[in-house]
């Protein structure tokens, strides 16, 4: 989807891994017309507990499960081998940092890539939730969880972490590790679009989202990438 490559004596024309080398090349394309030759990309964390229990999870600090740190092996192979030189920025909660760790060891928190706050709706189950309050939740970029944060709050503090990244993008790659909230803000951040565009974008854990960084501003490349997770 989009992102420059480099060969390796290792790979062969028939490896799951040089399969997903062919994919990402094949829509080079894509960053040629932007101009662009460096990217953002931001990987969501592996998966914990509370993901396998399908329960909200914002400021809780849950560690990475068996499963999550598996699928942290995975994207930091693929990372480490299409982007070797990229800086790695991670939100400060422990899911997001074993994730980046496994990447790089030179991590550098931003305390503005933590996920939403959802106050009293931290660990209940998406089923719990009642069906109004989804509701109202979709409808209103303002509504507020109780003792918690608004979606319009988390896309201020997110796109002025990115709004600092890019021109540092310009010149090297820049991995954020993050959460489902703060990268589909970063979406409607390179699409220069509405709040209320999250709920449309579905992302997995562990998964890969790029945006070009050109001159004329940021282009939305490849998201929510998890081939890299069925490589053994």
């Amino acid at each position: 989807m989009g992102v420059a490559t480099r060969s390796t004596s290792a790979t062969t024309s028939s490896s799951p891994l040089h399969c997903i080398w062919c994919s990402l090349r094949s829509h080079q394309s894509n960053i040629h017309h932007t101009g662009a030759t460096n990217m953002l990309i931001l990987v969501r964390h592996g998966r914990t507990v509370a993901n396998a229990k399908a329960l909200l999870q914002g400021r809780v600090d849950h560690p990475l499960d068996d499963v999550g740190q598996d699928q942290a092996r995975r994207v930091a192979r693929v990372i480490n081998d299409l982007y070797p030189e990229a800086r790695v920025v991670s939100s400060p909660l422990r899911r997001a940092r074993m994730t980046a760790e496994a990447i790089s060891q030179n991590v550098i928190i931003d305390e503005r890539f933590i996920e939403l706050d959802y106050g009293a709706f931290d660990e209940l189950a998406l089923t719990d939730v009642p069906a109004e309050t989804w509701a109202q939740w979709h409808a209103d970029p303002h509504f507020r969880p109780p003792n918690g944060e608004t979606l319009a709050e988390l896309d201020v503090r997110v796109h002025a972490a990115l709004d600092e990244l890019t021109d540092e993008a310009r010149t090297k790659d820049i991995v954020v590790v993050a959460h489902v909230s703060p990268i589909k803000s970063a979406v409607v951040w390179a699409l220069n679009g509405h709040t209320n565009m999250s709920w449309r974008c579905a992302l997995d854990r562990g998964s890969i989202t790029r945006i070009a960084i050109g001159p004329r501003g940021p282009s939305l490349v490849g998201f929510n990438d998890t081939a890299h997770l069925d490589v053994k």
